[in-house]
């Protein structure tokens, strides 16, 4: 019987959740609901010296704004509770122990002096000091020091640490569902701490496999910095006599900078212009903060299928996917081996089109709580309305302020180009006998207005151009905006005439 697919995403609360972490989130996610599998959301917190307070939160948020839904884990519950390793710390010492038994990992005393010593030993022969199978019976371990002395070192309450024992020239073969087979020496390597006597917590190699065993992951999924500690996950799995029910790795490309050199970083949003984590965040220890996709106007759906193509192809030319095609179309075999560079003109695209598909009642509840912040209060109906019209002008929700404005505030002043242009001549005349024609409708919708006062210019012989011009003008301030009777159908035969009569009293026509 085939297992039930399980993964998990494991993010530590060090600080905001950068949008490399969400993509891995969002992988996880949807590689589970495409196999019909649970997404276990985990909190790797056992690094006491980084943990950073609201840092917990800003992950929970993230991922329900982006929509990446968590079966079990922290904030859900599960069978496998708790979620927080920091919770889980009596768990790991009985493994690391284990460990130490069947003569996979040692007890160290090193003082910092006696490492120190072999560092600058090492430099001196020209060489990079490694912990391993050279040093660690030179050193104050239990693979030198007799069993009395180990056991009364640790009843004195001497500080140790347990390290993996490290087989020497053995070649561990591995396989990666993303960049396929591989092989590593283990001389190559060094002898890695699992846990700490100092804070009574295990580092993350012990933990996470661990309580991946514990909690049945099927699929490791997480970012490429991990892969140099594959070869000792391989080895802690075969030491444990797991290896049998180990997870299968993928190991997921950086998200490279705009230009390409290197990992995404907060300096090159800050430099560039754009965000680099999902929410608006605040540090509670130094108070600086950094901006989020979601403040900055991005919709959740624009902002995961920008990043599900940031390392993955579908093999086809299609760009937009709901969540749905995603799962659907998602797969491992077409995620890329190298980085995906980070493109802030195409988030921005993502956006646009998103935004240009939305209806007027969900542009409403997006643009009401802007609507409010400016002092406007009106029915769903109108901001959707108003929205929808200019909606094809906006990249983001924050733009429509700019590009609605005028449909509820008349315009205190006017842009000096477009009245230089419009207002002179016989323009002020031509929308005096304008304001008559449009006081005369009865019926003030926008084909009606429009079918009238055409056949009004066209009767008068003037220029379609020079009236609609100077009609914007007075209605809305500026050379902007949609066609006019957009504007006037909106507005109402009252406040159009207002309007009218408001440049008529207050501008000087230019000479």
């Amino acid at each position: 019987m085939e297992k039930t697919v399980r993964v998990r995403f494991a993010p530590s609360p060090t600080g905001p959740l950068h949008i490399g972490g969400v993509r891995t989130a969002l992988y996880n996610y949807l590689f589970a609901r495409q196999h019909g599998g649970k997404m276990i959301l985990r909190i790797e917190d056992t690094d006491s010296q980084r943990f950073v307070p609201g840092a917990e939160e800003y992950i929970l948020e993230s991922l329900k704004w982006c929509g990446i839904e968590i079966d079990e884990g922290v904030g859900v519950g599960g069978p496998h509770a708790p979620y927080r390793q920091s919770e889980r710390r009596e768990i790991y010492l009985k493994y690391a122990l284990q460990l130490v038994e069947a003569g996979w990992a040692y007890y160290a005393f090193d003082s910092a002096e006696a490492l120190d010593a072999l560092r600058k030993e090492a430099e001196a022969a020209g060489r990079a000091f490694a912990y391993n199978y050279e040093v660690r019976e030179r050193l104050e371990t239990s693979l030198r020091l007799p069993k009395e002395e180990v056991e009364a070192r640790i009843a004195r309450g001497d500080q140790w640490v347990i390290r993996f024992r490290m087989p020497e020239n053995e070649v561990v073969e591995m396989d990666d569902l993303i960049r396929g087979h591989v092989s590593v020496n283990t001389s190559t390597l060094d002898d890695k701490v699992l846990y700490k006597s100092a804070d009574r917590l295990p580092t993350y190699h012990l933990a996470n496999i661990v309580d991946d065993h514990l909690m049945e992951i099927t699929h490791v999924i997480r970012g490429e910095e991990w892969l140099p500690s594959l070869p000792l996950h391989y080895l802690l799995y075969r030491a444990f006599g797991w290896s049998g029910s180990q997870p299968a790795f993928a190991h997921l490309p950086l998200l490279l900078k705009p230009t390409g050199g290197g990992k995404l970083s907060k300096r090159d949003g800050d430099k560039m212009g754009f965000p680099v984590f999902p929410l608006f965040w605040r540090s509670p220890a130094t108070g600086e903060t950094a901006r989020g996709y979601r403040e900055d106007g991005y919709l959740p759906a624009a902002f995961i299928n920008m990043l599900a193509l940031l390392g993955w192809n579908p093999g086809t030319e299609q760009e937009l996917f709901t969540m749905e095609e995603l799962i659907a179309g998602f797969s491992l075999e077409r995620v890329s081996k190298s980085g995906a560079r980070f493109q802030p003109d195409k988030a921005k695209w993502f956006n646009a089109q998103y935004m240009h598909r939305l209806t007027d009642s969900e542009l409403a509840a997006l643009y009401q709580p802007i609507l409010r912040a400016h002092g406007i209060e009106v029915s769903d109906e109108r901001a959707g309305r108003a929205a929808g019209i200019m909606k094809e002008r906006a990249a983001f929700i924050t733009d429509l302020w700019d590009l609605t404005s005028f449909f509820f505030v008349a315009p205190a002043a006017y842009e000096e180009k477009q009245a230089r242009k419009y207002w002179k001549g016989d323009n002020p005349r031509i929308l005096r006998e304008l304001r008559e024609v449009l006081a005369a409708i009865d019926d003030f919708s926008l084909e009606h207005t429009e079918q009238v006062v055409h056949g009004w210019i066209e009767q008068q012989g003037y220029g379609v151009g020079q009236v609609m011009n100077t009609l914007r003008l007075a209605l809305v301030g500026a050379g902007k905006g949609p066609g006019m009777y957009d504007v006037t159908s909106f507005i109402g035969k009252e406040e159009t005439l207002r309007r009218i009569d408001n440049l008529l009293a207050n501008l000087t026509p230019a000479e």
